[in-house]
């Protein structure tokens, strides 16, 4: 997974710093936004292969982040990670988008696992994609 793309969106700075260091020592490159509108900024300029969104920002919801999100890049796995827990968040969360859901405080082994899965997944999905694309090719010739 060394070399993966990942925002994270919080503003909460001790969060932000905390998740980037973590993710960092496991080889992420990690990039930090404390608004909705600097996170879409990041992702309208550099790919991101997921973004760990607070649900609760100063500018908009993270919900609001997440169809912006699947716009500018489908393939990019997107988690809400709250201290706002509740069945209703994680419908609306999943109804926009995302690809899973995390209550803080969350643990770093849980978060570390978490992304790991998620990022796998992506992987197996960008595969699947490039096989039915090669199939195609070769059944054109």
């Amino acid at each position: 997974m060394e070399g993966k793309r990942i925002l994270v969106i919080d503003d909460d700075k001790v969060i932000l710093k905390g998740f980037q260091i973590l993710l960092e020592s496991k080889g992420y490159q990690v990039s930090t936004a404390e608004t909705g509108q600097a996170a879409l900024e990041k992702v309208r300029d550099n790919f991101y292969n997921l973004a760990l969104i607070d649900i609760k920002l100063p500018d908009m919801e993270g919900t609001a982040l997440l169809r912006e999100f699947h716009q500018l890049n489908p393939e990019m796995k997107k988690i809400i990670v709250t201290g706002f827990a509740s069945r209703e968040n994680a419908i609306e969360s999943l109804n926009q988008g995302a690809n899973g859901y995390l209550e803080k405080p969350v643990t770093p082994g849980r978060l570390l696992e978490f992304v790991a899965d998620k990022l796998a997944e992506q992987d197996i999905e960008i595969r699947h994609y490039e096989d039915t694309v090669d199939d195609l090719l070769k059944s054109r010739k």
